[in-house]
This record gives structure tokens, C-alpha cells and sequence, in this order.
């Protein structure tokens, strides 16, 4: 087993990662603990619900399951109030702890409602997509989507512990491990040159689950992301590079509608157009645009973005929380391995929307 520490002002925690790690789910449990809520989807309840209620069982604490339907769209107010409604009708207390059973959605709104039910309980990452072992599930960030805009309403809320259970990822369609994979890869293009060309020789491996390959990739990972999340929990500088791609990639899946675009594909089409765009800012070698292009078609994400208009592409952006003062700004690279974050010129920006976006809807 691969243990990675994240240490913030929010709390200190380990991220677990090893094959059958859903077994030792009981581990994470504290002894004080006076029930236990797994919280999932119906889809992966089908494929892991009763396993995780065995391995919980062996606590002898009550369990208590709430299956939420799958996918983004259901990524709002109206989900977390299920949420909600089922703990209090069980009498849960503030000594019970939340389990997130599930991918990225449920991992956030699992989250959300763990940092608000009487002001805050505890709870445990269970990321059951590749996307949310190497991203949504460490850093404590946890949210609901509104019609505006994706995640803009939540909380910063760390959880106690994270179990990633490799051998998940084998029930996982192929679409999904694609965008996993773009999470993965952008740690290389914002942070580790050498591990962004460690992507690039085995990306092959990866999208064929390899598990020496999947095994270093989410350590890694991870590895990255508590180094930044370390140094910056609540994203006031440092950790708004972990956001490269994401201000086009949030524009697209608002644009579409939530759930048309899987995030993580979302996101790797916008990586290609933020390297578009750090070419023409910061000057970015038009040979590393290129291997962005090409690392991220390679892991199966679209390379280029749906025409949503350039006025609508700008509105949409505009409601992205790195917006500051009505200034739109974006993480750059001024070379592989290395972000910084500011503000892009328009004319740059209209220039990328109009070379980028040119897929139908």
C-alpha cells in the first residue's frame, strides 16, 4: 500500500492507495464514531454498495445507505436536500460520519453536506473514478452546481481519510478512464515536466489499465496535489494552477449542459485551448502546444471545442470564480512543468475561441 499525508490548517489526513482497499474501509472509521451514512449513486451501489456495507459493518456501528441518481445534472440543491432529509429522519449526530462512495459528484455533494449537517460532521473519500482518485476527492473542496455556473456553491471541508481501491478502475467505461486521465496528465503540464513525459511514454498503458502504470500515476498524482493543496488550502494563489483547462473546460460543460461533456473531457479540450492561449500571452513554444494537443488525443479527450460563440463563451466565463472585478484570468504555461496565474488579453482569447472552437454541437 502507497500512503500519501495531506497536511492543511484544515485538517491532516492520509490518501490510501492500494488494490482492495474497499475491504479495509473499516480502517478509516473513528472508534467514536456513532453511525456511519454511505453516501453513493444507484449505479455504483450495483457494483460496490453491499461490499462497502460489509467492510463498514465490521465496525458495529449503525449503517445507514442513501443512493442519489447518477450523473451531474443531479449535481445541485435539490440532490443535497435528499441528503439532508435522509440524515435527519435517521437522527444522525455530529459524532456520525459521512462515507463518499462513488465519483466526483458524489465525493462534492457528499462533502458539501458533511461540512454543513449541524455545522459539520466528518467524513471519507471512497473515489470510485480515476477523475476523482487523482483530483475531486483530495483538497477538501466540496460544492453543488447552479444553473449559472459549476461548482459556485459550497465549501472548503477536508475529509479524514481517503480510500483508493485500484482495482475499482476495472469496472470503469472507457470514456470515464479518458477523463480521468486528462486530470493526470495536466499535473505534468503545470507542476513536473518529468512526469508530464512520463505520460507521454505511457499513456497506452494507462488508457489499457495497467496496474503498475494506474498505480504511479495516482500516487503521483496525488503527491502534486498535496504539495499545492499544502501550501494553499482555500486557493488563494498557489493552488489556482490546479485550474489549468478548467475555465474553458467549465465553459464548455455549462455551455452543453452539465453531464453532455464528462469533466475531465471537458477539461482536456481545454488545456489544449489554455496552451493555445499561453502561446499567444506568454509565448509557450509552438512545439509544447503541440504535445499538449497530442498527450491530450492520446488519452481519447476531444482536442477541439464546441462553437458556442465567442460573446457566449465570454459570458460563461465570466461567472467562473477566477474571475476577478469582471477580469477574466487564466492559468498560463510559460513552459511544460510550470503555471502562472493572470489575466490573458482579449484579442488573444477571441483569436484561441475562434482557432479552437469549431466542433458542431
Amino acid at each position: 500500500m502507497s500512503t500519501v499525508q495531506v497536511n492543511t490548517p484544515g485538517g491532516c489526513y492520509p490518501i490510501h492507495i492500494a488494490a482492495g482497499r474497499l475491504d479495509r474501509l473499516a480502517d478509516s472509521i473513528p472508534a467514536d464514531a456513532t453511525a456511519i451514512t454511505i453516501v453513493t449513486n444507484s449505479t455504483v451501489a450495483g457494483y460496490y454498495g453491499k461490499r462497502a456495507e460489509q467492510a463498514l459493518a465490521q465496525t458495529g456501528k449503525r449503517l445507514v445507505r442513501i443512493e442519489l441518481p447518477d450523473g451531474e445534472a443531479y449535481k445541485d440543491w435539490q440532490t443535497l436536500n435528499l441528503i439532508f432529509d435522509a440524515l435527519l429522519q435517521n437522527r444522525l449526530d455530529r459524532r456520525a460520519v459521512l462515507v463518499a462512495l462513488g465519483g466526483g459528484v458524489i465525493g462534492d455533494i457528499c462533502g458539501f453536506a458533511a461540512a454543513t449537517y449541524m455545522r459539520g460532521i466528518r467524513f471519507v473519500q471512497v473515489p470510485t473514478t480515476l477523475l476523482a482518485q487523482v483530483d475531486s476527492s483530495v483538497g477538501g473542496k466540496t460544492a453543488v452546481n447552479h444553473p449559472m455556473g459549476k461548482n459556485m456553491i459550497g465549501a472548503f471541508y477536508q475529509p479524514i481519510a481517503v480510500e483508493v481501491d485500484t482495482d475499482v478502475l476495472n469496472t470503469l467505461p472507457p470514456r470515464e478512464v479518458t477523463a480521468g486521465l486528462a486530470e493526470v496528465i495536466k499535473y505534468g503540464m503545470i507542476i513536473d515536466a518529468d512526469f508530464f513525459s512520463w505520460c507521454e511514454q505511457n499513456v497506452a498503458a494507462l488508457r489499457a489499465l495497467d496496474p503498475a502504470a494506474l498505480t504511479y500515476a495516482i500516487q503521483r498524482s496525488c503527491e502534486l496535489k498535496a504539495l499545492v493543496v499544502s501550501q494553499d488550502e482555500r486557493e488563494s494563489g498557489l493552488r489556482a494552477i490546479l485550474n489549468f483547462g478548467h475555465t474553458f473546460g467549465h465553459a464548455i460543460e455549462s455551455g452543453l449542459g452539465f453531464g453532455t461533456w464528462l469533466h475531465g473531457e471537458a477539461v482536456g479540450c481545454g488545456m489544449v485551448q489554455a496552451a493555445e492561449l499561453s502561446a499567444l500571452a506568454l509565448g509557450l513554444p509552438t512545439a509544447s502546444v503541440e504535445r499538449v494537443r497530442a498527450l491530450v488525443q492520446a488519452t481519447g479527450c476531444p482536442v477541439q471545442a464546441p462553437d458556442l460563440g465567442a460573446e457566449r463563451w465570454i459570458d460563461l466565463m465570466q461567472v467562473d470564480k477566477k474571475t476577478e472585478a469582471g477580469q477574466l484570468r487564466f492559468i498560463l504555461l510559460p513552459q511544460i512543468g510550470q503555471a502562472v496565474f493572470q489575466p490573458a488579453p482579449v484579442d488573444a482569447l477571441r483569436t484561441v475561441l475562434e482557432r479552437t472552437a469549431v466542433a458542431s454541437l
